[in-house]
């Protein structure tokens, strides 16, 4: 495999790593502050520091239309994230992530398809373990039980969730190589605003008390973070394999709990793990 062939494989992983150690900080920080709070200050400190890594490397102003697509992807993402965040709190936890993440990664990859032509054989079959895995790694056998009965409005909000950080990921992939910290930082802007004019007008809005700060920025910078790797990644090959192994980021918050918090990883949480393991092996075949 060639270094450019590699480069979206590389970047991939190391977005999902990111991501998930952006939700293992958002998960930590929410349990005791307010979620709309915490998103707020950690994307508006993350859209500062694209700014200031556009300003440094000398980034020149992309055309008005990569803002735009950028933008417009901000928005998704941002309508994504409420659509989660609603679904974790109101209905089967279980279900909901799994459920977004598994979306989230299968509607590029799909898009990826008429864009650049079908994948490869092996990169098919990848495609299916990581969805495979991302969808065990994020729950337990109680879990997978709650799944009997399951009720087809009970997925509006997760499906929600995946269609938008679904849209995210296509959107900016439109976005041209000519830049990477102004159309990011573009995203963020547009999210900032969406997210304080949705928590506002539903007085849902809390700022983090100072001692919550700390791990908050930690939130805006990972996630930041994980958009930067994945912009990068959808740049320099395919969308649906950089779409698809970022998308990897529960296998990522799920080791972070069990080294840190030492919490207990299941048999399918483990299955899940190495289906992602082998996953990556066929994708960069």
């Amino acid at each position: 495999m060639s270094q450019v062939e590699f480069a979206p494989v590389v970047l991939g992983l190391a977005s999902a790593v990111v991501w998930g150690a952006g939700d293992f900080c958002g998960g930590l920080v929410t349990k005791r502050a307010n979620v709309y709070g915490v998103v707020i200050v950690g994307y508006a400190i993350g859209g500062l520091l694209f700014v200031g890594l556009a300003l440094a490397f000398g980034e020149t102003l992309p055309p008005l239309a990569d803002l735009i697509w950028a933008g417009a992807a901000g928005v998704c993402g941002a309508a994504g994230l409420l659509a989660l965040y609603r679904a974790l709190a109101s209905g089967r936890m279980s279900m909901a992530s799994p459920a977004a993440a598994v979306l989230s990664a299968a509607l590029p990859a799909v898009f990826g398809t008429f864009v650049d032509g079908l994948p490869g054989g092996w990169q098919v079959g990848g495609f299916g373990l990581a969805l495979l895995g991302v969808w065990l790694v994020s729950q337990d056998l109680s879990g997978l039980r709650d799944l009997t009965g399951l009720k087809w409005k009970e997925l509006g909000l997760p499906a929600i969730a995946g269609l938008g950080f679904g849209l995210f990921f296509i959107l900016m992939d439109r976005v041209s190589a000519a830049a990477v910290f102004w159309p990011l930082a573009s995203a963020r802007t547009v999210a900032v605003v969406v997210l304080a004019a949705f928590a506002l007008g539903t007085r849902q809005l809390g700022w983090p008390a100072r001692e919550h700060w700390p791990l908050t920025a930690m939130v805006g910078v990972f996630d930041a973070g994980g958009n930067a790797f994945f912009l990068l990644a959808a740049q320099a090959g395919r969308l649906d394999v950089a779409a698809v192994l970022s998308s990897l980021y529960p296998a990522s918050t799920v080791w972070l709990a069990w080294l840190i918090l030492k919490e207990r990883m299941t048999r399918w949480q483990l299955v899940g793990v190495a289906a992602a393991l082998a996953a990556i092996v066929l994708i960069t075949v």
